[in-house]
């Protein structure tokens, strides 16, 4: 009966996250100055937000295979991005984040979410931990949420890649199996 109790509340869990309606994003590219909105990039009809910060060991670990992702699904009408819910700290500020050499040359914009809005609509406690909305008839809801893949220490024992899995379904119009896995890394520090 306990583990039939964990497998509901685990479900419900679930099923409250995928679909969550996300409302139009306004937050600021730390490398360009300029204002990064939903509705500044409506043709898309997949958008990965990678939240990230430049001070966890876990981040650093993920950063070739983040890259990889975006070289292999910038083309198909997908927006990748990096949001930083740490901007607000004196070491994550945008200055310091403007340093983050490999997303800024390969175009990926870094967010900064200073008051943690967008952190808190998606339900992101660590970092790195992916969110993937897609548009619909009513508007952008997520349709994954979690770990990028099952192995932060090494890309080479990776066995399973939960993001990669993801988009994949989204292009294949499946719904994301599974739409939510529990992401390993650093805690998000909670503005107060």
């Amino acid at each position: 009966m306990r583990y039939g109790g964990c497998f509901i509340v685990f479900f419900l869990w679930t099923c409250a996250v995928y679909g969550q309606k996300i409302t139009n994003l306004e937050l600021v590219d730390a490398f360009t100055g300029q204002p990064f909105s939903t509705s500044k990039h409506s043709t898309a009809k997949t958008m990965v937000f990678v939240f990230t910060s430049l001070n966890c060991p876990y981040a650093k670990l993920y950063e070739d295979r983040i890259l990889a992702l975006h070289q292999k699904y910038g083309s198909n009408h997908l927006v990748f991005a990096l949001v930083n819910p740490h901007s607000w700290m004196e070491a994550e500020s945008q200055e310091q984040m403007q340093q983050l050499r490999w997303a800024r040359d390969a175009g990926i914009p870094f967010l900064m979410d200073p008051d943690q809005e967008f952190t808190r609509m998606c339900g992101v406690g660590k970092i790195p931990e992916a969110v993937v909305i897609s548009s619909g008839p009513t508007g952008y809801s997520i349709a994954y949420k979690g770990a990028i893949d099952n192995n932060a220490q090494s890309a080479e024992s990776v066995s399973v890649s939960y993001l990669d899995n993801a988009i994949q379904d989204i292009l294949e119009r499946r719904r994301p199996g599974p739409a939510v896995t529990r992401a390993v890394g650093c805690t998000i520090r909670i503005r107060h």
